[in-house]
């Protein structure tokens, strides 16, 4: 079991890395909830997740995940990964600065029944605004 959600975990982010939606749809549930630590609200539901996708990939077009580490505990899998882009639309109100962006962030999914029910996302955003120019370096 643990082996297979680590391998189940690896075809996410290619998915996600495709910038493919109805390729990532395929492995959500409609029922799906999540949080990001960028989106104002829940995302839910495949309606939800399309929409948190499109503003990343609309805002850093070139957006790829490296996953360096993955733990399986139960039907839950974390992601640790550092993810790389460039600044090419708006995003939280910020205008295109045309900058290289890397963060790293944390994913918590739940499957069930062969699907991610439910995903919580941890990343950097006050490392990804020093990277846009908008907060100094520390």
């Amino acid at each position: 079991m643990t082996a297979d959600l680590v391998i189940y975990a690896d075809i996410i982010n290619r998915a996600w890395n495709s910038h493919d939606i109805e390729k990532v749809l395929s492995f959500y549930s409609p029922e799906y909830v999540g949080s990001d630590v960028g989106q104002p609200v829940p995302v839910n539901g495949h309606q939800g997740l399309q929409a948190m996708l499109e503003t990343y990939w609309n805002a850093f077009p070139d957006l790829h995940f490296n996953v360096t580490n993955t733990v399986v505990q139960g039907f839950q899998v974390v992601s640790v990964w550092q993810a790389e882009g460039t600044h090419q639309g708006p995003i939280m109100n910020i205008p295109p600065t045309g900058r290289k962006v890397k963060v790293r962030g944390v994913s918590i999914i739940e499957v069930k029944d062969g699907l991610v029910v439910r995903g919580q996302y941890i990343w950097d955003l006050a490392g990804m605004l020093r990277h846009m120019g908008l907060l100094p370096e520390l």
